[in-house]
């Protein structure tokens, strides 16, 4: 997103906060990709802000409310619950939290997961499969016309491990997933962690999502399956490699990101 859509996407948070008499002088961005985390002033509320045509927060909110009440982890969402339109953005209000240590300890971020994944599994909500957000990335990366830029030996490699999809699809059971439990994706706070970010959420075997977290959290979450999870991690990096090919991707740095990120799955795929 450009600084005139930053501007405006934070004009909207700010609008949108006053229209609730929320206290809402500035607005700071903590956080820009496809869409902003907006700290307001002196409220000190976050709102999240997004084009209207990607809009996703009702979900967010819908699951995030009901986690919030089994007790899991997560950030919770600003009373009264709804999604707000302003300019051409959709705004959502969410509690601040203050950030405590850079990153969680790997046996807090399993506990916290685990925590996670226990109040998911009560949740009754329409989510895809983790093979259905396989296919799609499969589907940029087979393409020679969707990403004709990609090089034939990657090529190769993403579409490799992309397969290995069908084969964790099954073995071990299921339950409603985060989709990308990622350290970005798990705030340090003096409330201890939290977890954002349900957009993504899926239906899989839980190693899909602790292998989006660092490699030391899973020594720490009981039960998983190390054959399992290595496939896991393998298919996860693929698929983050391949959506950076997508024409309509707007990763910061995306490129870099996508080398770095096929270097590793190299190293994952000669263990």
């Amino acid at each position: 997103m450009t600084d005139s859509r930053a501007a405006r996407a934070t004009a909207a948070a700010v609008a949108a906060a006053a229209s609730l008499g929320l206290d809402a002088e500035e607005g700071v961005v903590l956080h820009a990709s496809n869409k902003y985390a907006v700290r307001l002033r002196p409220c000190d509320v976050l709102a999240r802000v997004a084009p209207v045509e990607e809009q996703v927060a009702e979900f967010e909110l819908d699951v995030a409310g009901r986690l919030a009440a089994a007790g899991a982890p997560v950030a919770e969402p600003l009373a009264p619950a709804r999604v707000h339109e302003e300019d051409g953005f959709t705004v959502a209000f969410w509690t601040y939290y203050e950030p405590a240590a850079p990153e969680v300890p790997p046996a807090e971020y399993a506990a916290a997961l685990e925590r996670l994944h226990a109040g998911m599994r009560g949740l009754d909500v329409p989510t895809p499969h983790f093979t259905d957000r396989v296919a799609e990335a499969l589907a940029v990366v087979a393409d020679r016309d969707v990403s004709p830029g990609l090089p034939e030996a990657d090529r190769r490699v993403l579409v490799e491990a992309l397969e290995l999809g069908r084969s964790i699809a099954a073995r071990g059971s299921e339950q409603v997933l985060h989709g990308e439990p990622h350290p970005g994706n798990l705030l340090a706070t003096t409330a201890g962690p939290r977890f954002i970010d349900f957009e993504t959420c899926c239906r899989g075997p839980v190693e899909f999502d602790l292998a989006h977290a660092p490699d030391a959290v899973a020594a720490h979450y009981r039960g998983a399956d190390p054959g399992l999870l290595r496939e896991c991690r393998i298919v996860m990096l693929a698929m983050i490699t391949a959506w950076r090919w997508d024409p309509a991707d707007r990763f910061p740095d995306g490129m870099r990101f996508a080398s770095e990120k096929l270097a590793e799955l190299r190293t994952e795929l000669t263990r």
